[in-house]
């Protein structure tokens, strides 16, 4: 019995290994649950950082090209206001009363030697109107 005390022994622990293992069947193991679990909520998060940093990048490209545009732009409405200034110069050097008289004498006109006024003032016009003598005959 001695030889065979071994192998009972062996037999005896291997049937209580399998039957613990059968009873633990019959409950769900819930290590793997957990486990699958954690898997996909790394998953998500992962996901869900990428996009993020996807549409930061995409926010990023946005903003730097409206950056380029901007400059563009500004450097744009500089030479226009440039331009402008240049026009206006110009205008005001033409229509300046020495260039005026100028032009004029080379188009052949002569300064007046008594220049006469006129008075638009409505009273003036009134008194010079009532002032004037009527002849009859």
């Amino acid at each position: 019995m001695t030889a065979l005390a071994p192998a009972i022994t062996r037999s005896k622990e291997i049937f209580v290994e399998k039957t613990s293992l059968v009873a633990l069947k019959l409950v769900p193991d819930l290590s793997e649950g957990k486990q699958a679990d954690r898997k996909f909520f790394a998953l998500f998060v992962s996901v869900v950082g990428g996009i993020g940093l996807m549409f930061l990048l995409l926010i990023n490209t946005l903003l730097a090209q409206d950056a380029f545009e901007l400059t563009s732009l500004k450097l744009e409405a500089k030479l226009v206001s440039d331009e402008r200034e240049a026009i206006a110069r110009q205008i005001d050097k033409i229509s300046s009363p020495e260039a005026l008289a100028k032009s004029a004498t080379a188009l052949g006109m002569k300064p007046s030697e008594n220049p006469t006024f006129l008075s638009l003032d409505k009273t003036a016009i009134e008194k010079e109107v009532i002032e004037v003598p009527v002849k009859n005959g």
